[in-house]
């Protein structure tokens, strides 16, 4: 909801969420699967850290949730996509091995063989290999292709355990930093700011599936401060968190039904962007616009900000929805 704030948790009642792992790779809103996010952060703080020396895992579709996720709600993970028939592969792959090694547990090294692990690479969209990537608290972070050498592969490590220790976790000695990664250690972070309860009050309303008295709680926020940007976020969350936890389970099949039923419509774009299908949900409402006019199309024109807004700007995904949305309109 915030920076640095309690991920929220919704009610596990909406009938179509995306797998914990699809939408943790994908970057997409993480809305629908805030619950299984959380829940997998709470099995990492519950699970003992990796043994001495055990810094490298064999990851597979089977333990993927456990070993990637999971673990990078304590550590960061580096994803290693390999195949035995690439020989830059076989140049890369032995030296991530021993800087996982000398790194303590700072970071972990899940390796991936890509030819028994087709899911996972189509998920990942991988071209070429080896491609490396890393986990941060569930989230994708961009990594590479191709063997890097050993120079530049110790400063994409220390800027990725940099990062980890902006997010707030901690290696098995604490805070992860730089130095697993051969670096100087810099200046000490600044404390981080104390917890808003006014937030803790609404985030706890929302564990507990009370989507009115969180919403009254942000409002409440806004209502002092109507230009507090992490309320509004946070409110217009908790609206989408609602609609979703009462969603048909036939939503597409309704709206494919009743192409110009405007309800229908909103119904089956939730459920794509739920389902980490953010391009659908764009395009279903885009062309709901261009066939409505007048007032009739105002519900369809908000819904899309709403979802801009969500996303943020910064995603690929919005400014060119954005055009689309603006051509449909004038």
């Amino acid at each position: 909801m915030r920076p640095g704030s309690r991920p929220a948790r919704s009610k596990s009642a909406a009938p179509a969420p995306s797998p914990a792992a699809v939408a943790a790779m994908s970057g997409a809103v993480d809305l629908a699967a805030v619950k299984a996010r959380s829940e997998a952060a709470a099995r990492a703080a519950s699970a003992p850290p990796p043994a001495g020396g055990q810094y490298v895992v064999e990851a597979t579709e089977a333990n993927f949730q456990a070993e990637v996720l999971d673990r990078s709600f304590q550590v960061p993970v580096l994803l290693d996509l390999w195949a035995e028939w690439s020989e830059p592969s076989k140049q890369l792959s032995p030296l991530l091995k021993r800087l996982a090694q000398e790194s303590g547990g700072s970071w972990l090294l899940a390796t991936i063989d890509v030819e028994a692990n087709q899911r996972i690479a189509q998920m990942l969209q991988v071209q070429s290999l080896p491609t490396v990537f890393a986990v941060i608290g569930g989230q994708l972070v961009p990594g590479f292709q191709g063997a890097l050498p050993e120079a530049q592969l110790r400063e994409f490590l220390a800027a990725l355990l940099q990062a980890a220790g902006q997010a707030g976790l901690s290696g098995p000695g604490g805070p992860v930093d730089a130095q697993a990664a051969g670096e100087a250690p810099g200046p000490a972070a600044p404390p981080e700011p104390p917890e808003d309860e006014r937030f803790t009050a609404a985030e706890d309303a929302l564990e507990a599936g009370d989507f009115d008295l969180a919403a009254e709680r942000y409002q409440a926020i806004l209502n002092v401060e109507p230009a507090n940007t992490d309320a509004q976020l946070a409110l217009r969350q908790v609206g989408l968190l609602r609609r979703l936890s009462v969603l048909p389970r036939d939503a597409i099949e309704a709206a494919t039904a009743a192409p110009d039923d405007v309800e229908a419509q909103l119904a089956a774009a939730d459920t794509e962007l739920a389902n980490n299908q953010v391009e659908a949900a764009f395009s279903r409402l885009v062309s709901l616009v261009r066939r409505l006019r007048g007032e009739d199309r105002m519900p369809v024109r908000d819904r899309l900000v709403e979802y801009f807004e969500l996303l943020g700007p910064d995603d690929p995904r919005v400014p060119p929805a954005r055009r689309e949305l603006a051509n449909a309109l004038f």
